[in-house]
C-alpha cells in the first residue's frame, strides 16, 4: 500500500532526520508543517481532492538534536559491519555477537559487538576466537561521529530516489 511507503524526512536544514510512512508525511504536508521536495509516489484521491504522497519532505521548523553518543543498536552494528558476517563474509539474515562472551566477562560495547551470520553464531557459541578457531575479517570499533543517520537495510531500495538529499551517506557508502 502506497500509504506505508518511506518517505525521507529532513530537517529544516535539510539535514536527514528519520524515515517515516507516507500516511504520516501527508498528514505533516496538508497541516503545513512540511514541505513536499519530491512526489514519487502517486496519489491519494478523496471524495473532494486530490493529494500527491511524497517521497521526501522538508520540515518547516528547526528540529534542534543534541550531538550525543551514537547508541549501540542492532541496526548500527549492521551498518557498520557493511550487513555482512564479519566471521564469514556472507550477508542475508544476521544476529549479534559477542566476540567475547558477556558470561566470560565481554561487555556489551561496541568494540565487542559484531554483525554474524546464524551458523557463524552457532559454530562459535560461547567460546572466545581462540577457542573457536574463527577469526574476523574486521575487528570491532566505536563508530566515529556522534549522531548518525543510518538508513535500515529494508529501505537500501530507495536510495536512488533520495540520492540528491544524502550526498555524505551516498559518499560513505560508495
Amino acid at each position: 500500500m502506497l500509504t506505508n511507503s518511506p518517505v525521507l524526512v529532513l530537517n529544516q536544514s535539510y539535514e536527514p532526520l528519520n524515515i517515516c510512512p507516507a500516511k504520516r508525511a501527508l498528514a505533516l504536508v496538508i497541516s503545513g508543517k512540511a514541505e513536499m521536495l519530491e512526489n514519487g509516489l502517486g496519489c491519494v484521491r478523496t471524495s473532494s481532492a486530490s493529494y500527491a504522497i511524497p517521497s521526501v519532505i522538508k520540515l518547516e521548523y528547526i528540529i534542534r538534536r543534541p550531538r550525543a553518543e551514537r547508541k549501540l543498536t542492532r541496526v548500527g552494528v549492521f551498518h557498520r559491519d557493511g550487513y555482512v558476517c564479519q566471521y564469514c563474509g556472507r550477508g542475508g539474515e544476521l544476529t549479534i555477537d559477542h566476540v567475547i562472551p558477556r558470561f566470560r566477562g565481554g561487555q556489551h560495547l561496541w568494540d565487542n559487538v559484531v554483525a554474524c551470520c546464524i551458523p557463524c553464531n552457532r559454530k562459535k557459541a560461547g567460546q572466545t576466537l581462540e577457542q573457536s578457531g574463527m577469526k574476523l575479517k574486521r575487528p570491532p570499533v566505536k563508530p566515529h561521529g556522534g549522531y548518525g543517520f543510518i538508513i535500515p537495510r529494508r529501505y537500501q531500495n530507495q536510495l536512488e530516489r533520495w540520492r540528491k538529499y544524502l550526498p555524505q551517506y551516498i559518499a560513505c557508502l560508495s
